[in-house]
């Protein structure tokens, strides 16, 4: 089995993959050493995958004058080579790509040059596309790289679909997952629907990307009966912007429910756990604020964690809302089994090291 088959395989089954965000100076331009700092620390954390340049990445990475796309999916598998190489694990690429069809496939292309495994394939910034026309872009993408489908909340850039696009969407051949972001219940139920019907069902995995309900949807099951058969569907992993912090207790937290599933039993203190993990999202993204400092949020933590220099974004204009530290710093206080500050500080020298 090559490298690339057993990444799929892992992605099949199903991990924890964090969605990193990007490091700059003080003078907003590119730190690299932070960004190689944060990869390390989210490989050493025990994760299965790692996606970048996605949206808590910033989208604004492709624009021509900051052009930090190509050097952003560089240094990342450089890092993961690097872990690979040392550990002999395999680690889930996957990259970002955006863009009408033309846009999209060349990403893709890029992508495919650097050895990512898997493409999140954004419907950012395309409403004036029909729901047809964003499909034939996914069965062109997925000819050049295997396609994780994206439903992506309102309120930082996606749309809402049909129940009919996502049971289209789940018979294309190459679309290897689907990432349930929007925030939804009932949005998301028509995605994880047309998964379990779909006649692709068992190639398609479903990973949670509402980081609003992570844990809930991690031990949900759900079913349909159709004509008196009954298809079952659950999420298999998490691709979150919200795992990119305090990343070591995400990875304890998933494993922890994976054994739940498992025995069949889960216990009342994960319900609670659930509660815990809303909550502290809710400081980090910035809900009140409907999630307007959701990525300074991500950097507000790591900051203080040492693992980033700063909280800028590359658009001065986002940043932390008012009150938003403080209620981050209330997490810490209330939920200190869900942050990893130990954890850093007893590893972070290493991990700089040869920065």
């Amino acid at each position: 089995m090559t490298r690339h088959e057993k990444a799929l395989s892992i992605l099949h089954e199903g991990t924890i993959i964090p969605a990193t965000p990007l490091a700059l100076d003080a003078d907003r331009t590119f730190d690299e050493k932070s960004q190689r700092l944060l990869m390390r620390y989210y490989l050493h954390c025990g994760v299965g995958g790692i996606a970048t340049a996605v949206h808590s990445t910033q989208f604004a990475i492709r624009d021509p004058g900051i052009g930090l796309y190509e050097p952003v999916l560089r240094i990342v598998a450089e890092e993961i080579a690097k872990y690979e190489a040392e550990t002999g694990k395999t680690i889930v690429k996957v990259a970002g790509v955006c863009g009408e069809a033309k846009q999209a496939c060349r990403e893709a292309e890029l992508t495919k040059t650097y050895g990512y495994d898997a493409v999140l394939l954004s419907p950012g910034g395309l409403s004036h596309l029909t729901e047809e026309e964003l499909l034939e872009r996914t069965k062109a993408v997925a000819e050049v790289m295997p396609v994780i489908g994206f439903y992506l909340q309102t309120a930082v850039g996606g749309r809402a679909f049909t129940p009919g696009y996502w049971e289209k969407l789940c018979e294309i051949d190459n679309v290897v997952a689907i990432k349930c972001a929007p925030f939804n219940r009932y949005q998301t139920l028509d995605a994880v629907r047309a998964a379990a019907l779909s006649s692709r069902r068992d190639e398609i995995t479903l990973y949670t990307g509402n980081d609003d309900n992570i844990v809930s949807d991690l031990l949900a099951d759900y079913r349909f009966t159709v004509d008196g058969v009954t298809y079952e569907k659950s999420f298999r992993g998490g691709l979150l912007g919200h795992w990119s912090v305090w990343t070591k207790c995400a990875v304890e937290l998933f494993e922890t429910v994976r054994r739940a599933k498992a025995e069949g039993v889960v216990p009342p203190e994960l319900l609670a756990m659930a509660a815990a993990v809303t909550d502290a999202n809710s400081a980090v993204f910035d809900a009140r604020n409907n999630f307007a400092g959701c990525i300074a949020g991500l950097h507000e933590v790591l900051r203080r964690q040492g693992l980033m220099k700063t909280i800028y974004c590359l658009d001065p204009e986002e940043t932390l809302s008012p009150g938003q530290a403080e209620d981050i710093e209330r997490i810490c206080r209330e939920y200190p089994f869900l942050c990893d500050d130990g954890f850093i500080a007893e590893h972070i020298a290493e991990w700089k090291a040869g920065l």
